[in-house]
């Protein structure tokens, strides 16, 4: 990855979810190491202590991280912990959406939707229209989103259904999957185009093909992943957190807004989706989400 000029950070407020493992765990590391002051956003309580400690112990920590207990898949949860976060922090300089699950047998929310497309867009979603303001106040802030190549499989977008239960098994996860990572690029690009003017900066990205806790679901690959991490194939979760820091970091993206970074060689060079060129299906499909989380 070449260099690039970077930004200070220390003393930043950063909220990120899914630190405990994997990429997030590999970004939070990077940036806490650089002395930003780190919320990480986490569903196990135990493991969101351990990954504090863990950390704090890091050398360049300014201060240790602290952390607020969320559920992405239950609206109820993600209101309890964005109340929290904004009686903490009168400001937000960094919002790191990255946690995200890739479910090999169907699943509903707490609240009746698809799993993935409930955890990986509606959750994020919610959380942040909850935090915007604080995000707003910071002047200069920037949103990151943990996106995937794997858009380009995405099942048909119907915005009265993308969201409702859906029987499949491992095979059939993959457009179900795909679809809830394009609904993230989707809500990137339609989100930088209304904070346009505030000074925040909404950009998403795919970090390759990584061994990370993302398969759990499955032994099996999860497995492969990690034997095939050893290889050119797959990328280990720090190099899969790369493109995620280099959003946060890098000095000349200060104005890049609106934008999906890949990790994977070549595959920027192919078009973008069709879904991506419809710029009143972002808007729609935007207001469509505010509507099933109750964001009004």
């Amino acid at each position: 990855m070449p260099t690039y000029p970077e930004r200070p950070i220390s003393g930043q407020r950063i909220v990120i979810t899914g630190a405990t493992n994997g990429i997030g765990k590999e970004m939070a590391r990077a940036l806490a190491r650089r002395g930003a002051a780190l919320t990480l956003v986490a569903r196990n309580e135990t493991k969101a202590r351990d990954t504090v400690t863990e950390l704090a112990a890091e050398p360049g920590v300014v201060t240790a991280p602290e952390y607020v207990v969320a559920d992405l898949a239950e609206l109820s949860s993600i209101r309890s912990a964005a109340a929290e976060i904004t009686a903490r922090y009168p400001v937000i300089d960094t919002l790191l959406n990255n946690a995200g699950i890739h479910s090999f047998s169907a699943g509903v929310t707490a609240d009746g939707y698809e799993v993935m497309a409930g955890t990986n867009h509606l959750g994020p979603f919610l959380l942040t229209h909850l935090l915007l303001d604080r995000v707003i106040a910071s002047g200069t802030a920037r949103i990151v989103v943990t996106a995937s190549e794997a858009h380009r499989s995405a099942a048909r977008l119907d915005l009265d259904t993308f969201a409702d239960p859906v029987p499949h098994g491992a095979i059939g996860s993959e457009p179900i999957y795909g679809r809830s990572k394009l609904l993230n690029i989707l809500f990137t690009e339609e989100l930088a185009r209304r904070l346009d003017g505030t000074g925040v900066t909404v950009n998403c990205f795919c970090p390759g093909i990584v061994a990370s806790g993302l398969v759990r679901g499955s032994r099996l690959l999860t497995g492969t992943a990690r034997a095939a991490s050893r290889t050119p194939l797959v990328r280990t979760p720090r190099q899969g957190a790369e493109m995620g820091i280099r959003l946060v970091l890098d000095e000349s993206l200060g104005t890049t807004s609106g934008e999906f970074f890949t990790s994977t060689p070549g595959l920027r060079f192919l078009p973008a989706v069709s879904a991506r060129r419809d710029g009143a299906l972002r808007q729609r499909l935007f207001d469509r989400s505010a509507e099933l989380v109750g964001a009004h």
